[in-house]
């Protein structure tokens, strides 16, 4: 047996850990079919600045002790008196199998900040009258090595800075960790090199309520004599900067209003040395500061960098900073201080050019092939002075030159460039955006020419950098149907474009934190990257945004104020609820339900007073995408969301041990229930021969929308004696193969089409020539899902239609959870499908499984799987006479006959006729 992975729920990194309680998970391996997990141990040893040494290698600061249980996830760690601030943490799992034989895993460890203060020290801007000496100020200073002392700093304008610090060390730290935060965004550097390969720094959230921090280990970085860090600060949403180009927040009714007028950044640099010494050095006035190169950091992707302003080498060491000036110090934002916890966002694939044109002199034109979330790079050689203007699209006219096809949008083709002004080095000089992104397919370059002789700059290349989340990627997929795999494709870039540190609906127009689709797209997202610690971040955004009278509004963070139900609509606001409720049931996780709990209380007794009949929620967006923008369906949609968000609150109740709570919450819910089918189940229609939900849409003219029986059946709302006719009535609605649905309902209809064995309808639904129609996007020549319905619209990477991904999954590879985190899983294979070829992998919490799938002439089915350990898989087999020839590696063939087939974890061959 082995322990393979270790970490901390919640946290992508660990080296600035703000929490006094963890809560740790590991995974195993073994090829030993009968091997399992007995006990186990969890130790947690504070490591001295001086490092570890045998007088205090027995420093445990907590201890699991041995404990009987298999559970390998939600481990709890809450020492006593918390964990002390600034200092390094080793951890290791200890595990027993069956045999009482004992496997211990590698070190882990992680390094805490403040975990117990969440404010810098208060700057008072009048140090004569008010100096830190007074009175008033003593209690922030007391206990002061278990609080921040940075101050923050800037120098008191709105537009892109350098700051650097130049300090001098007499020998090379052992340890060397720096904690650093710039609003909106930041570049951290030391001695002339990144940091990390970090983009927009820090995560975006609320920053009147919370402000992330970025820790970064620099001990390989420093060395004795002079040493330079640097921070580049831009704009992002925190003091966002329109310029004379686009700006989304502000488009139309001005309702953009900044968290704040200032540029800042504090940092707090930690030394420890072999003797024990632990040194700070803070963010104050002793750093430097001047204008940056890049005069605008509009993070709707528009920049302008003056590259002859570049003062080249200015984080390294030997640089003549004598012209810059003190930095300032400043009130900064009022956000309590918070880890980033979650995935920093990162470069990933470059995208190069598939097609270059020139539609006329001076204009250079790149097709990447595939959109996608991008910051472009690109090299140009020329005068200096030169100008150089960078444009992005996702659509072309017939000669190549940028489109946005949305008429009522035009302003995105001249509003949105990037201006790069060449310094005349006389070699390629590089550009790419310090501080924003897009989504594009195609590059479009004004000023050049792609050879030289032409009396303008020399352009060498342009590419697209993909830039996301960097979540673990799970899953991968493939079938024997090209159109299939294309779609896919076109999923999985989607996805994967819409994911920073929040879930945007689209990286280009908006990026704003539509709430629907975290919950809508989570059992979709799970497949491909792990969203554990994203989602934990969401949530935290959610509560911030939380209003006194407990509405959660439509986006987290909130930075556009809409009205009606473009602010308060259940079906974005349940997340609040749903997000704990996805990450118990996807990844085996507790950690977020104590924090959300009241706060989930309070949005259930705010909806209460939304009540329509007695109980019918009916004042949001409906399905919204059906008919572009107009909702329909939403006392049917709405209300049995409110009716889940209530039986998610039950099981909260009873999680943290609050039985009368839990009782409560079951009340509500069957109240709701009742009111529900009084209101919405017809059972007496003379013209149909079954019972079926309408939708009040045209009350009281009654329909039998597909969409408002999949909602019933899939939140358990129908009554035991009419589940039948309501599938009955669900099926005739779908019959003619024709999708007709929103973004909110399409997940209900595919796992309802999947529940009645209907693949043929689904892939019939996305093959319709006309929309709505998944193929035409394709066959139109798309790479990602477009926003609506449409074969042209605004956004060309929106993710909020994507559900069908789910589908692909859970009915044609065939995985789906049953217990919480994959302890237990179902494969069912596409037995009665059209696909004679499947394979894929995911990697769940526990391990890696692994299906192909392939249908043989004479219409046996070999099925290759992988279990992961301390799992078992039910294998669906097509019937009860079935007969499963199983060949374990390692093991000799058995075989069975029946309906399913149970594994434990191993490889697998199975032979299935």
């Amino acid at each position: 047996m082995k322990i393979a992975r270790c970490g901390i729920h919640g946290f992508h990194e660990t080296l600035g850990i703000d929490a006094d309680e963890l809560r740790f998970y590991w995974t195993l391996e073994s090829d030993d079919e009968l091997a399992s997990q007995a006990a186990y141990r969890v130790t947690v040893t504070e490591i001295p600045p001086g490092g570890r040494t045998l007088e205090n290698k027995d420093n445990v600061a907590w201890d699991s002790g041995r404990c009987s249980s298999s559970a390998q996830r939600d481990i709890m760690c809450k020492p006593a008196d918390g964990f002390r601030s600034t200092t390094e943490y080793q951890w290791t799992v200890t595990v027993w199998d069956q045999n009482d034989k004992q496997y211990s895993s590698d070190t882990n460890s992680f390094f805490t900040a403040y975990p117990r203060s969440q404010l810098l020290p208060p700057l008072s801007m009048n140090q004569t009258y008010m100096p830190h000496t007074a009175l008033i100020f003593r209690t922030w200073f007391e206990d002061i090595e278990n609080k921040w002392k940075a101050w923050w700093i800037g120098d008191g304008g709105d537009k892109p800075i350098y700051l650097r610090r130049s300090f001098n060390l007499k020998e090379q730290p052992s340890r060397a960790i720096a904690f650093v935060a710039g609003l909106g965004h930041h570049n951290f550097s030391v001695n002339g090199a990144p940091a990390s390969d970090h983009v927009l720094d820090p995560g975006w959230t609320n920053y009147h309520r919370t402000v992330q921090y970025v820790a970064h280990d620099l001990t390989s970085s420093l060395h004795a004599g002079e040493n330079v860090v640097g921070a580049h600060i831009g704009n992002g949403f925190y003091a966002g900067d329109q310029g004379d180009r686009f700006f989304w927040p502000k488009y139309e009714d001005n309702t953009y209003v900044r968290y704040g007028n200032e540029l800042c950044f504090f940092a707090e640099l930690h030394l420890f040395y072999p003797d024990g010494t632990h040194d700070i050095i803070i963010s104050d006035s002793n750093w430097q500061v001047r204008k940056s190169a890049t005069t605008l950091a509009n993070i709707y992707a528009s920049e302008t960098h003056d590259r002859r302003q570049y003062p080249l080498g200015w984080d390294a060491p030997a640089f003549d900073a004598s012209s810059w000036k003190p930095a300032k110090g400043l009130t900064g934002p009022r956000g309590f201080l918070k880890y980033q916890s979650q995935p920093p966002v990162i470069r990933h694939e470059t995208f190069e050019s598939i097609s270059t044109t020139s539609p006329q002199p001076g204009i250079v034109c790149y097709d990447l092939g595939q959109n996608a979330s991008t910051m472009v790079k690109i090299v140009v050689e020329g005068k200096a002075g030169s100008e150089i203007t960078i444009r992005y699209s996702e659509t072309v006219y017939e000669n190549g030159t940028v489109k946005m096809p949305d008429p009522l949008f035009k302003e995105f083709e001249t509003g949105v460039y990037s201006t790069f002004i060449l310094a005349g080095t006389g070699s390629p000089e590089t550009w790419e955006p310090d501080f924003s992104f897009t989504s594009a397919r195609y590059i479009q370059v004004e000023g050049v020419s792609t050879k030289a002789g032409q009396g303008l700059p020399v352009i060498h290349s342009a590419v697209g950098q993909h830039v996301s989340s960097a979540s673990r990627r799970l899953g991968t997929m493939k079938t024997d149907k090209e159109d299939v795999n294309q779609l896919l494709n076109a999923l999985k870039w989607t996805f994967a474009s819409n994911l920073f540190s929040y879930h945007t609906d689209c990286p280009q127009i908006e990026k704003f934190g539509w709430l629907e689709v975290t919950h809508l797209l989570a059992p979709a997202t799970q497949y491909m990257v792990d969203m554990e610690d994203l989602y934990t971040k969401i949530l935290d955004d959610i509560l911030d945004a939380q209003e006194p009278n407990g509405l959660i509004p439509t986006m987290a963070p909130e930075i556009r104020y809409m009205c009606g139900p473009l602010h308060d609509t259940i079906t974005w606001g349940c997340a609040l609820i749903f997000i704990p409720d996805i990450l118990l049931k996807y990844y085996g996780s507790t950690h977020t339900i104590p924090k959300m709990y009241r706060a989930g209380e309070r949005y259930m007794w705010y909806m209460r007073k939304k009540e329509r009949k007695g109980g019918l929620i009916e004042h949001g967006l409906g399905d919204w995408g059906r008919g572009i923008a107009h909702g329909n369906a939403q006392a049917n949609i709405e209300t049995a969301v409110c009716h889940e968000c209530l039986k998610c609150m039950e099981r909260f109740a009873l999680n943290l041990g609050l039985a009368d709570e839990a009782a409560k919450w079951k009340s509500e819910a069957s109240r709701i229930y009742d009111v529900y089918n009084k209101h919405l189940l017809v059972t007496n229609d003379p013209e149909r021969p079954y019972a079926y939900y309408t939708s009040l849409d045209s009350y009281p003219t009654r329909d039998r929308d597909a969409v408002c029986q999949a909602l019933a059946l899939q939140f358990g709302m129908v009554p035991l004696e009419h589940k039948e006719d309501v599938m009955k009535a669900f099926l005739d609605d779908v019959a003619d193969g024709k999708l007709r649905s929103g973004e909110i309902g399409l997940r209900y209809l595919f796992n309802t089409l999947h529940d009645t064995n209907r693949p043929d309808l689904v892939l019939q639904m996305a093959r319709q020539e006309e929309h709505p129609s998944y193929m035409r996007f394709l066959r139109r020549g798309e790479t990602t899902l477009l926003e609506f319905w449409q074969d042209e619209c605004r956004s060309k990477c929106h993710d909020m239609l994507g559900s069908i991904l789910e589908w692909f999954y859970v009915a044609v590879l065939g995985i789906k959870p049953d217990e919480d985190g994959y302890r237990t899983f179902t494969v069912a294979p596409p037995y009665t499908s059209e696909f004679d070829a499947v394979s894929g992998t995911f990697e769940c919490p526990y391990g890696e499984i692994a299906v192909d799938f392939k249908r043989e002439e004479d219409g046996a089915v070999v099925l290759q799987l992988t279990v992961p350990m301390s799992t078992s898989a039910t294998v669906m087999l097509p019937s009860m006479s079935s007969v499963a020839q199983m060949t374990r590696h390692g093991s000799s063939r058995t075989e069975s006959i029946g309906s399913s087939l149970t594994l434990r974890h191993g490889k697998y061959v199975v032979r299935i006729t």
